[in-house]
């Protein structure tokens, strides 16, 4: 799995003109599911997320968690970041998972976040979305778990 993150003051996803999630202090969570990627995946995920310090403390430093400053989360999925680009000029996707995957991964994803005490916005699975956000800092983390020993 990866997941790109950013710390915003705000955002939103729009699917066909409808708001379907939106935060305030949080972040933004764009979520990618590989073959091969399994519940594992997902819970490690929410769990380095849910306790991840990157928010200031009363000094700026990056001391506090997303469950500290009582930030929420929107989480968006985005098959693309598993594409593979380094051949010519149009990315592959057969490194993503099924959509049906997918799909169970990043709704196992979402709900371990919660457990965790995260509140969770989304956008709509598989849809084309407009996402609308305000980056904080700016501060932005990619997360994989392939990259993890």
């Amino acid at each position: 799995m990866i997941a790109v993150l950013q710390r915003v003051t705000r955002g939103k996803v729009t699917v066909d003109g409808e708001v379907t999630g939106a935060i305030g202090h949080g972040l933004v969570i764009f979520l990618g599911v590989m073959r091969g990627d399994d519940e594992k995946d997902s819970e490690f995920l929410a769990e380095k997320i849910a306790g991840f310090r990157i928010f200031g403390d009363e000094n700026r430093k990056m001391n506090r968690s997303l469950r500290d400053v009582g930030g929420s989360a929107l989480v968006v999925s985005q098959f693309t970041l598993c594409g593979d680009w380094r051949k010519g000029r149009r990315p592959s996707f057969v490194k993503a998972a099924p959509p049906e995957e997918g799909r169970a991964l990043y709704e196992d994803f979402m709900r371990r976040l919660k457990d965790k005490g995260v509140p969770v916005q989304a956008g709509e699975f598989g849809a084309m979305m407009e996402v609308s956000l305000v980056n904080d800092g700016p501060v932005t983390f990619v997360l994989d778990t392939r990259a993890v020993d």
